[in-house]
């Protein structure tokens, strides 16, 4: 009998399997897809890199920075490109830049002066103290006003969450916005009270190969590599743990943590505990879809001089767009650009749907108008998600408490993933560890010892 089964090899899950594996604990990973990684795909096309899921990581998340450190990755890391200077919206057919200095939506054009006027308020705004839970988007007009809640908050949502502002829940998205208002009775306060300097964008980093290198060294770490090519057929209690069916036979362990998707993990936990699947189900997923175009860079007018752009509603087909080749280093041949586009998600499900020519088709049109190409793409790709980013809606805090509680109702059995406390790759490297955590203090106790849960 293994100590713990993981189920799935995605960033989450072989964050908790190394974790487990340096305690000394026997660990085997099953993945029911061909290769590791989830969506952190990062894919060569010829000179230029391709991005199918996560692009970044942030270096201000705690444990991203471990990870990297203890994976031997933090030497090959680079870091944003000195290109990137300004913040872009895209609102009904004019892009906006906005300096990336804290003043800037105060200082540009981008939002009327009735609006900006609206956000330096915030500091004189009571505080709510009912308890109640929020959108993102009522809190934010609540705090800052309609027209940032409308022009800048709802864009950002719907291009780095694939979501609609109106319905997912402030304290599960921003639960430090939420914290800075009870503690300060301001955000603005909140911030300049936490000291906190620079440009958070500035700290995102990744890898000369991609995003994809973290999960390669996670694996390549493991005591036992993960075995791919293996589907969980069903999971069943027994004496002293679980025995796990799989497409190649049958394994057990003392613990089973499953690391999917929610309505994957809802499908494998129903037989055992009811309500644990009920919550996991009732988080959507919508279909989501990346576009990738390389273009020669004398067919581009535009300076690229940012991470990419957001959306307002009603401004294209596109959520949001990221400058590949001016974020990091090495993403485009010379000479040439490599731009990413995000479609699909809460705001238009089924254009995540299109046939790929479509999809191509429509995105060059758009890019071409707001960034004035005036060449056909070198390069064209696009991977489409049929389940995308897990949307954190209201009555999130009370779905996650239940899936974070499911070894209480079946001794054992642990959920993590990146539809409990944030999707970057950060909260998944998080979510990972602390089920590594539970689960080495649970069997530790049971051997009367602390040692593996003490080294986690």
């Amino acid at each position: 009998m293994h100590d713990v089964i993981v189920i799935g090899a995605g960033i989450t899950g072989l964050s908790a399997a190394h974790a487990l594996s340096q305690a000394g604990l026997d660990v085997v990973v099953l993945e029911r897809s061909a290769r590791i990684g989830g969506k952190a795909v990062s894919e060569r096309l010829g000179g230029f890199l391709m991005e199918h899921g996560p692009s970044t990581v942030n270096a201000a998340v705690e444990e991203a920075e471990e990870a990297a450190r203890a994976l031997g990755l933090a030497g090959s890391r680079i870091d944003l490109g000195a290109g990137v200077r300004r913040r872009y919206l895209l609102d009904r057919g004019r892009l906006s830049g906005i300096s990336v200095h804290p003043l800037g939506f105060v200082l540009s054009s981008y939002l009327p002066l009735p609006a900006r006027l609206s956000m330096l308020a915030e500091g004189f705004r009571p505080a709510r103290r009912d308890g109640a839970e929020e959108n993102v988007f009522d809190f934010t007009a609540r705090r800052f006003g309609r027209g940032f809640a409308e022009k800048v908050m709802d864009p950002m949502i719907g291009g780095i969450f694939m979501g609609d502002s109106r319905a997912l829940s402030v304290a599960a998205v921003f639960p430090k916005l939420v914290e800075m208002e009870r503690a300060h009775g301001s955000v603005i306060r909140g911030v300049i009270r936490s000291r906190r300097g620079g440009d958070p964008g500035r700290r995102l980093f990744s890898w000369p190969g991609g995003v994809a290198t973290l999960p390669a060294a996670l694996a390549a770490a493991l005591r036992r590599a993960p075995r791919t090519g293996i589907a969980v057929r069903r999971i069943r209690r027994r004496a002293g743990g679980f025995r796990v069916q799989t497409s190649a036979g049958e394994l057990e362990a003392r613990a089973v943590l499953i690391s999917v998707q929610p309505h994957v993990a809802a499908d494998l936990v129903a037989p055992l505990d009811p309500e644990t699947a009920e919550a996991a189900a009732a988080i959507p997923a919508p279909p989501a879809a990346v576009v990738f175009l390389g273009y020669s860079r004398a067919a581009v007018a535009h300076p690229l001089d940012g991470l990419g752009y957001l959306a307002t509603r009603g401004s294209g087909a596109i959520s949001g767009v990221q400058f590949c080749s001016t974020m990091f280093e090495g993403r485009a041949p010379r000479g040439h650009v490599g731009i990413a586009a995000y479609v699909g998600g809460a705001r238009n499900p089924d254009l995540a749907r299109a046939p790929e020519r479509v999809l191509r088709e429509e995105v060059h049109r758009e890019l071409s108008s707001v960034l004035g190409i005036a060449a056909p793409p070198v390069v064209a790709r696009v991977r489409y998600w049929p389940l995308g980013l897990p949307q954190y809606l209201i009555g999130h805090a009370a779905r996650r408490e239940v899936l974070e509680t499911a070894a209480t109702r079946v001794e054992g059995l642990y959920l993590a993933g990146n539809y409990l406390r944030g999707v970057s790759v950060g909260n998944c490297i998080g979510s990972g560890r602390r089920a590594a955590a539970e689960i080495a203090g649970r069997l530790a106790r049971e051997e009367g010892g602390g040692v593996a849960a003490a080294r986690i």
